[in-house]
């Protein structure tokens, strides 16, 4: 009954930003701050490559981009591993899914231009909980990386 009043209310006032629990995305959100915490270093470019990937997989407006990734960082700081966040995802996902969650993730591996062995490590340990197998991990991998490289040849060069 409550749902289907607030629902009603949404209709008049547009929908909310609030995030709902168990909402996988957040799961999704949380396992991207590990990764990017991985090396030790949070940089703007794999901030900005994170809240990119995000709201055009999820279709997201701003408001509703900035709720997700506050709700991600507040279940990150909170998490002591991996697990609750892999198996919340795993719940909600597809092996297909999971394995373009993997892609996601090395995009903001790549996305300050290097790759460190922790977040290899990182990454490793992430698909082995999603159940996403070495060799579709390492796909991943090669395929943003020859992305990258194809992105980055095409770009005009700059004159010094």
């Amino acid at each position: 009954m409550f749902e289907r009043f607030r629902t009603f209310l949404e209709g008049l006032t547009g929908p909310t930003t609030r995030i709902e629990r168990g909402d996988p995305r957040v799961a999704v959100i949380a396992l991207c701050i590990q990764v990017m915490e991985a090396d030790g270093k949070i940089l703007a470019s794999e901030q900005r490559k994170m809240r990119t990937i995000i709201k055009q997989h999820y279709a997201l407006d701003d408001a509703a981009l900035d709720a997700l990734v506050e709700a991600g960082q507040s279940a990150e700081s909170e998490a002591i591993d991996f697990y609750q966040f892999t198996a919340e995802v795993k719940r909600h996902l597809s092996e297909e899914q999971r394995i373009e969650l993997i892609g996601m993730l090395w995009e903001v591996v790549y996305a300050d231009g290097e790759r460190s062995e922790m977040e290899d490590h990182v990454i490793w340990r992430i698909a082995d909980l999603l159940g996403v197998s070495g060799r579709d991990r390492v796909l991943k991998r090669r395929e943003v990386a020859a992305r990258i490289d194809a992105e980055e040849e095409g770009e005009p060069r700059q004159e010094s």
